[in-house]
């Protein structure tokens, strides 16, 4: 062995065992993601079945398959499984943030045994003008409906970190219907408030599926239309609930006009 290869095998990391890797699983869980860690998978009874590879499946030839060179930011990153799998394309910079330290616990773990380079940091979405740039590719998945502010958090990727693609997934109830609204609507005029695939947000003021974080659900239309609202053209719709999105332009004037009436008078 040559003294080069001797220093890179000297500060590699040690590989672990299948059963170190098992005991330090059990340990961190429970996992919400299921993720294959040399053979032990950390939440193999998963009530989605093996999840998110099987969501991951559904929508992963719609990104690039080359991301050699690009930033990536995951943001609600759980377990890890996005960023690794960001890392496994290629990707140089990747960036993952959560605000359950549990979570990220995990996914350091993840990245260690899968031998990937990722950073985690606690940060909530609503904290991400803290990082100070901006990213080529946004992974925003399953968190919107567990934010008190939704839009809010749109408004702040698209304002801060964004700089072209999200890869945003929410959960939906409702129609799964399309809705073009017209531009604007007379003040008498309601009845499109009760169609079907008119946008709207599921308000949970109790529990949704025994979970107390779940607290806007949106149909289809709404998550289009809030996309779309924060700066964001939907490029592709590889599965039901996933959209691929670029940094489109915001109309300033609209915005600071609709920001103008809403925004909380200063104390």
């Amino acid at each position: 062995m040559t003294p080069a290869r001797a220093a890179s095998a000297a500060t590699r990391p040690r590989r672990l065992s299948r059963d170190a890797i098992a005991a330090r699983v059990k340990e961190l869980g429970p996992w919400f993601h299921n993720i294959d860690l040399c053979g032990v998978k950390t939440a193999p009874d998963h009530f989605l079945g093996d999840y998110p590879a099987v969501k991951w499946k559904g929508f992963a030839d719609a990104l690039p398959a080359d991301l050699t060179g690009k930033s990536v930011l995951d943001i609600g990153c759980n377990g890890g499984f996005y960023a690794i799998e960001m890392k496994r394309r290629g990707a140089g910079r990747v960036l993952g943030i959560d605000s359950d330290e549990d979570y990220l616990a995990q996914a350091r773990f993840a990245a260690e045994v899968a031998e990937a380079e990722i950073e985690f940091r606690r940060l909530s979405v609503y904290e991400v003008g803290q990082i100070g740039e901006t990213f080529d590719v946004v992974l925003f998945m399953g968190v919107l409906y567990h934010l008190r502010h939704p839009l809010l958090a749109l408004d702040l990727i698209r304002a801060h970190v964004a700089r072209d693609l999200l890869v945003f997934q929410s959960m939906q109830r409702g129609s799964a219907e399309p809705f073009e609204t017209a531009q604007d609507y007379d003040f008498w005029q309601t009845a499109h408030f009760d169609e079907l695939a008119y946008p709207k947000m599921h308000f949970v003021e109790k529990r949704y599926a025994e979970d107390p974080t779940n607290w806007w659900i949106p149909n289809r239309a709404c998550v289009e239309a809030m996309l779309r609202s924060a700066g964001f053209a939907v490029a592709a719709h590889p599965e039901a609930e996933v959209y691929v999105c670029r940094c489109a332009p915001v109309d300033s004037v609209v915005a600071a006009e609709r920001l103008t009436v809403t925004a909380p008078e200063p104390s």
